[in-house]
């Protein structure tokens, strides 16, 4: 059978020596092709100023630009973000970053990195549209410091480099988890001089005091661990001899460490020993320690302990709730006091809210709720906070929740339970204070170390009137006796329900808010 193709191409010599020439050419193409492709180095980039480190999956960087970081609860509020960053002029502005764990994988986490970039922005609308042409204006950035904050350094060193033009980063907010991961990046920050603004961090040991200043330009918005316990003792009149504590015994999580440190003092004079659990490296893992509070509930039926002070992450609070409901004793009454990690259960769907039906009242120090100022004008407080901050809070939020700023997300007063949103808000307003107040008059941006040195002043009538209450620092950055929601779920279906404002001094600070000479 003849065949066509050799007379086109393999008859003559002519047409052997073309086949051939473009044979060999598509070969060599190819080999070279096939090596570029194996040795080129792998594009890791997510976005401008995103990658995935090597050996990570996770996209690390910062982005003001509306990249969600593959979350799509961020997806609404990063994009409004990046529209109002796009108003702005370039030298007009000054930079402020949240540093979160925004590629978290705990479903509780995604929501908590929702509201806070939903508090954040809220303020930022406010100081560029609602604050008589302040100057300068508020550019709001994204910093991912990934799971469990694991990834905090690349994060933090792209921080680093954003101080000069045309950033002009000048401050950072979000900072939310007290972990070794979050000190050490406040530790970095500190040292090049970026003032910081923790919103949810409430570790005693992630904060400057009496005895040094570790953390020089960190201010913080939330009560420290130790106020918490302090209000929840003057609300509480617990009955030492009747109450006890149940801790874990991991180290390294300074959340955990210095609550139970202050819960410790707190039951001094009790009766029982600590009942110990050890969670797991990442508290959102589930690990065992269901069966162990299972073995612990039975020996709180063998008390006659009324109150349990719980010293642990949200995980195991829930698990600790959940075998507290299935005890043996069911006739007898039971109140968890444990700190604001309480705030996640509402949205936890593993929570039993069937304990709660069973004669178990779980309390926790929160860090700001929608009703707290509401109950003012029942006249549950004089000073501290005001019904009027609060609902200009919620006129401000119902602007940004809908176009052209908006969307961003739920804002509903559901949504405002936990207080991530109205924190994150507190947080960013004291932080862009501290920009505006450090900017020289006639100046366009402050210098990069003045930031931080604002804290002292912030008190008296320099106070942040925040949604959560006054914010008044002390010499060191640290909230003076602020207002502590105390907040409890319902039994009916595990929402949180406001109880009271309490008071780590007993009572609310004077009209003035001015520290006393006592104060550290």
């Amino acid at each position: 059978m003849r065949n066509p193709l050799r007379y086109r191409l393999w008859y003559t010599a002519r047409q052997k020596i073309v086949t051939s020439v473009v044979v060999a050419a598509l070969l060599i193409t190819s080999g070279w092709y096939g090596i570029g492709r194996l040795t080129a180095p792998e594009d890791r980039s997510c976005a401008k100023g995103v990658e995935r480190p090597q050996g990570s999956d996770e996209c690390i960087g910062v982005s003001g630009d509306g990249y969600d970081f593959g979350r799509p609860k961020l997806t609404e509020v990063a994009a409004a973000i990046a529209r109002e960053n796009d108003t702005l002029k370039p030298g007009r502005y000054a930079t402020v970053a949240l540093l979160l764990p925004l590629t978290s994988t705990d479903e509780a986490m995604q929501t908590k990195m929702q509201r806070e970039l939903q508090g954040a922005f809220a303020e930022q609308y406010r100081a560029n549209h609602l604050s008589n042409e302040q100057v300068p204006q508020i550019r709001l950035v994204l910093a991912n410091t990934g799971k469990n904050n694991l990834l905090w350094r690349p994060a933090v060193e792209r921080l680093k480099t954003m101080t000069g033009a045309p950033d002009n980063l000048r401050a950072v907010s979000g900072v939310a988890t007290s972990s070794t991961q979050v000190k050490s990046a406040v530790k970095e920050l500190t040292a090049a001089h970026i003032a910081v603004v923790g919103t949810t961090i409430t570790a005693d040991d992630i904060a400057n005091g009496a005895k040094g200043d570790p953390f020089p330009g960190l201010a913080r918005v939330s009560p420290t661990n130790r106020d918490e316990a302090r209000a929840l003792a003057h609300f509480g009149q617990v009955k030492k001899d009747k109450a006890l504590l149940v801790q874990d015994t991991r180290t390294g999580d300074h959340y955990t460490d210095t609550l139970r440190a202050a819960f410790t003092s707190l039951v001094k004079g009790t009766r029982y020993q600590p009942e110990l659990f050890t969670s797991r490296s990442d508290p959102n893992d589930e690990g065992t320690t269901a069966n162990t509070f299972q073995q612990i509930t039975h020996l709180i039926c063998d008390t006659d302990a009324e109150t349990v002070f719980f010293a642990g992450r949200h995980v195991q609070l829930r698990q600790f709730i959940n075998a507290l409901g299935a005890r043996g004793c069911q006739s007898r009454a039971f109140t968890i006091l444990t700190g604001d990690e309480g705030s996640y259960l509402g949205s936890d769907k593993k929570l039993d809210r069937g304990a709660l039906r069973r004669k178990v009242t779980v309390r926790y120090a929160s860090l700001a709720h929608p009703d707290a100022w509401a109950a003012t004008r029942k006249g549950r407080a004089t000073t501290g906070g005001s019904a009027a901050d609060y609902r200009a809070f919620l006129d401000l939020l119902a602007t940004v929740s809908r176009k052209p700023a908006g969307p961003i997300g739920p804002t509903d007063h559901q949504a405002l339970t936990d207080g991530q949103v109205i924190i994150a808000h507190d947080a960013m307003t004291l932080a862009v204070q501290a920009v505006r107040q450090a900017t020289p008059e006639g100046k366009g941006l402050p210098q990069l170390a003045d930031v931080g040195e604002q804290w002292p002043r912030v008190k008296g009538s320099l106070r942040v009137s925040g949604a959560s209450g006054w914010i008044c620092l002390d010499n060191h950055g640290n909230p003076y006796n602020k207002a502590v929601p105390v907040v409890e779920l319902a039994p009916e279906d595990a929402s949180q329900r406001f109880v009271s404002i309490a008071w780590p001094e007993g009572t609310p600070p004077d009209e003035k808010c001015l520290l006393p000479s006592a104060a550290p």
